[in-house]
């Protein structure tokens, strides 16, 4: 019964070991794409309820944030893109998404009245903002001009 206890045992603890460094590269950002709720976006990227006159970004890298819904066709298509790129650029910018049928407040704060809109934000400077679906060339140039002061 005893080596019946350990067998089951080892195995759970990989688990829980893989589970937690998972969820720490999410938190961070480490080539994954990071869902955000208001409490996370006020500690990571903005805190308009205590800076309401002017934009101050609280992260450390450049971001994206993509306001999104599930049920919307173009967010379909641009999720992927945003995926490769968390990937691409993990070590330079960091990818968030915002359901905005989840954080309406968000969504509203932002003025998101199409989806997708997507938000570029540079560790210096004000943000951009561009609507639609847009092709993974474009949102490379961004970075790179943007975000990332690449010629």
């Amino acid at each position: 019964m005893r080596h019946f206890k350990l067998i089951f045992t080892i195995p759970l603890l990989f688990l829980a070991l893989n589970c937690s460094n998972a969820k720490s590269n999410e938190n961070n950002g480490e080539g994954k794409v990071v869902v955000l709720n208001k409490a996370d976006f006020l500690t990571k990227i903005y805190n308009y309820e205590k800076n309401e006159a002017e934009w101050v970004y609280e992260g450390k890298k450049p971001c994206i944030i993509d306001f999104y819904a599930d049920w919307c066709g173009p967010c379909k298509r641009v999720a992927p893109i945003m995926a490769e790129l968390a990937t691409e650029y993990k070590d330079e910018v960091i990818i968030y998404k915002i359901d905005v049928d989840q954080e309406k407040e968000l969504a509203a704060v932002f003025g998101v009245s199409s989806i997708p809109m997507i938000l570029f934000v540079p560790v210096d400077g004000k943000p951009q903002a561009a609507m639609g679906a847009l092709p993974k060339e474009t949102m490379v140039e961004q970075i790179n001009t943007f975000l990332l002061g690449k010629k």
